[in-house]
């Protein structure tokens, strides 16, 4: 679980910036509250939601969780000596930052202990690194790194000192450590694997039809097609169909593979050679139609809504089954208000969300500011100062009362972060 989440000069984002689950002392709805030992405060949120105007910074909030996820499994692997650092990119309207490291910062719990991780990075150098962890609330120091001095505490077994010697200048030594199956640090590292970011892009059938072959082998989880059921979509189940690939086209996909493996060889010689398919399948929705009959159309047919969720929801039902956590961009992008509402009474729901799974999400739909299993603790803003930097600040710093109408409040300015 995440406790809290700090990113800094990074793309809108100049100074820094916290994102907290921690729950506050209203006396709101308590039904989704996460409650444990692992800190003081003892009660983590289950969802975060976040309002703004566009480009107030929302998508750069996601996509700071998401470099700093993706420095951290790949700095080393895929990193090349003195190259950029992926995940560096300063705010641009400040001299100063191009100067000042970007910063990101994640404390958050792993089998009821806490830990802090961070980093600060340049544009092709580590300038720090840290990891703590607070067993019955107590710091123990299990490394630090200042350049490319490092320091372990007694509390960190392992090759520690073998594995900061293979440590680049411009990787995480965390990142090195998983890449060599450190048994402390592989856990750190898998709970970073473990977050799921959803991005706002639209969706295509074709694409969506890619995704549920490569990350789900053709199969559409029976949850997924009861939660379309349940919504009103009119889908019921699903189908594959194959088609024979003519000879023709396969010779010609064999030629371009060929030509296209050629040049990957160049980069990667450790790349493998496409598997050729000798047919196609594809996914059609089974709908309910008049008199019992059932249709099936084709996935391309379906609503933009229909194919985002079927992207989706593998990657939320899957995170409410294991306590896992997953950011959206842009929440209710395609989907009906009360598809969206749904989703968010399901991670505010022990019955739905019964091990702790977490969701942030940005959106644009105030209706959801109504819904009866929202606190106004979970509910964030984001906005512009005067220098055109992002600021992310929570209802809760603003005086408000359990019978105010938040969206009313919301649309008429009374909290900022609106388009006027």
């Amino acid at each position: 679980m995440i406790i809290s989440f700090e990113v800094e000069n990074f793309r809108s984002i100049n100074e820094r910036q916290e994102v907290s689950f921690v729950a506050s002392s209203l006396k709101d709805c308590e039904e989704g509250i996460v409650e444990t030992d692992a800190f003081n405060e003892r009660r983590l949120l289950p969802a975060l939601l976040f309002y703004g105007s566009n480009a107030a910074g929302k998508t750069n909030l996601i996509k700071a969780l998401s470099a700093m996820i993706d420095t951290v499994l790949l700095s080393q692997a895929r990193g090349l000596p003195g190259a950029k650092i992926n995940a560096r990119s300063p705010f641009m309207l400040d001299p100063s930052a191009k100067e000042r490291p970007t910063v990101f910062e994640l404390n958050f719990i792993i089998d009821e202990v806490r830990y802090n991780y961070g980093f600060a990075i340049h544009e092709t150098e580590v300038a720090e690194e840290w990891l703590y962890s607070y067993p019955r609330g107590t710091q123990r120091k299990l490394f630090e790194r200042e350049g490319m001095d490092f320091s372990f505490g007694r509390n960190l077994k392992g090759q520690n000192v073998a594995i900061s010697e293979l440590t680049r200048e411009n990787s995480l030594f965390l990142s090195a450590a998983a890449q060599n199956r450190h048994e402390q640090l592989s856990a750190i590292s898998d709970f970073f694997d473990a977050i799921q970011i959803e991005t706002s892009l639209s969706m295509s059938g074709f694409a969506a039809e890619r995704r549920i072959k490569d990350e789900h082998h053709w199969v559409i989880d029976d949850e997924v097609i009861s939660f379309l059921t349940g919504i009103n979509t009119g889908i019921v189940g699903y189908r594959t169909k194959s088609v024979e690939i003519p000879e023709e086209s396969r010779k010609l996909t064999k030629k371009l593979n060929l030509a296209f493996h050629s040049v990957i060889k160049e980069i990667d010689k450790d790349a493998e050679y496409p598997v050729e398919d000798e047919e196609v399948k594809s996914i059609e929705l089974e709908h309910q139609g008049l008199e019992g009959e059932k249709a099936h159309f084709p996935i391309h047919l379906e609503s933009a809504g229909t194919l985002r969720l079927l992207s989706a929801l593998p990657k939320v039902l899957g995170a409410l089954k294991t306590g896992g956590i997953v950011a959206v961009d842009e929440l209710d992008l395609s989907l009906h208000t009360q598809a969206a509402e749904k989703l968010l009474k399901m991670f505010c729901s022990k019955r739905y969300n019964p091990h702790g799974a977490q969701l942030l999400a940005t959106t644009h739909d105030t209706n959801l500011l109504e819904s009866a299993c929202l606190r106004r603790d979970q509910v964030w803003f984001v906005s512009k100062d005067q220098n055109g930097a992002t600021e992310i600040y929570p209802l809760t710093d603003i005086r408000t009362r359990s019978s105010d109408n938040i969206e009313k409040g919301y649309l008429q300015g009374r909290f900022g972060a609106t388009p006027f």
